[in-house]
């Protein structure tokens, strides 16, 4: 299992108690919103590094616009890996063996500070 995985199933095993049905929504949202701030961190990073470097590669629209389609590529990509019988197989498999469960409320500040570094370097 990945570390996303392991992510998914700490966020699913905590609203399974409290939102009994919606907590795959929640599951699959998080992961997606994590990768996301992950690709918007990244794109941030080299778009300044490409910068200093004086590359010109792309203009922000058309950077923008590929942000977009590959959040909603991510997205996708994680609805169909985490809603059906794979989700089902890899929640058995981290029962069954002894996974690293994290603390929820880190998990979700995690994507909370991966924006707010991006914000920082944008505006620097």
């Amino acid at each position: 299992m990945t570390v996303f995985d392991t992510m998914v199933f700490s966020i699913f095993n905590h609203y399974k108690v409290k939102l009994k049905r919606k907590a795959n929504t929640i599951s699959i949202l998080y992961i997606s919103i994590l990768q996301i701030t992950i690709l918007l961190f990244l794109g941030v990073f080299f778009s300044i590094f490409f910068q200093q470097m004086n590359v010109d590669t792309m203009d922000s629209s058309k950077a923008w616009l590929l942000f977009s389609i590959a959040s909603i590529i991510i997205y996708f990509k994680n609805w169909i890996q985490y809603s059906g019988k794979k989700r089902r197989v890899l929640n058995a498999k981290s029962t069954r063996t002894k996974t690293r469960h994290y603390n929820v409320y880190l998990l979700w500040l995690l994507p909370i500070g991966i924006i707010t570094i991006s914000i920082i370097l944008l505006k620097a």
